[in-house]
């Protein structure tokens, strides 16, 4: 069963102008030119099952992170359809939903109930998130005090916790030292064998191994390969050691 469904979806970008005088603006406007832009993603068609693991890798500006986001809810697309069919905790920028002038058991309290957290079930996970979190004595002190892994640290705990089935994540181990990274990989591991469902990006292919099973590979906003983790990555990492020599005039074509 597919819980996500992505059907011939682009997403097009408009270009950031460079600063112009108002006779610039004016002109342009008169001549009814188009503006100039460019696709974010191209006719992407894709399926992810229950209890999937999938990496979306490619080089920075992919498309990657538009993919999230548009599988996400968070952007619709120009072209084509997405659809989700369970229930989703997605994570473009961990702490971005919090609050600096809260504490941090107030957001765990705000971002749970943003996740779709009823007031039973916050209760339920409010203590296994903070033992996680490793916060200690500073969860009752505002946001604004904490370091910026403080803050990493505690975002990551409440999604984890949260209940969603698919998990959607941007740099899903960019979280803490090398020891609470392993802490994490442990954590979405037990998610795994519980059958919840990870979508993730990440420009380090070997902290994601063993986390996911299946790799895409985004270039110039098209799905280039989309296979077993091994194969693909494989294919990925040659073509970052030379692009013009391994798949240049495939890509090109793309």
């Amino acid at each position: 069963m597919s819980l996500i469904t992505v059907d011939d979806v682009s997403v097009v970008f408009r270009r950031q102008a460079q600063q112009r005088l108002l006779k610039d603006h004016i002109r342009e406007r008169m001549s009814r030119r188009p503006r100039e832009e460019f696709y974010a993603l191209q006719h992407v068609s894709l399926r992810i099952g229950a209890g999937e693991g999938v990496a979306i890798v490619g080089q920075n500006g992919a498309g990657k992170s538009t993919l999230l986001g548009v599988m996400g809810g968070l952007l619709p697309p120009d072209e084509g359809r997405v659809t989700v069919t369970d229930s989703v905790v997605l994570l473009l920028e961990l702490g971005s939903g919090f609050h600096a002038d809260l504490t941090g058991r107030e957001n765990v309290w705000l971002n749970s109930a943003l996740l779709g957290l009823n007031r039973k079930q916050t209760e339920d996970v409010v203590g296994p998130i903070i033992e996680f979190s490793e916060i200690g004595q500073f969860i009752d002190q505002p946001l604004r005090t904490y370091s910026s892994g403080m803050v990493l640290r505690l975002a990551f705990s409440v999604a984890v916790h949260a209940n969603g089935r698919l998990l959607i994540v941007d740099e899903v181990l960019a979280v803490g030292d090398s020891a609470f990274q392993s802490k994490c990989r442990t954590k979405i591991l037990e998610m795994r064998e519980e059958g919840r469902t990870l979508v993730c990006v990440s420009h380090q292919a070997q902290g994601i191994a063993g986390l996911c099973d299946r790799a895409i590979w985004l270039h110039r906003g098209r799905v280039v390969r989309d296979g077993k983790f091994a194969a693909v990555m494989s294919d990925y990492g040659h073509f970052m050691m030379d692009p013009d020599r391994h798949f240049g005039d495939a890509l090109t074509a793309s």
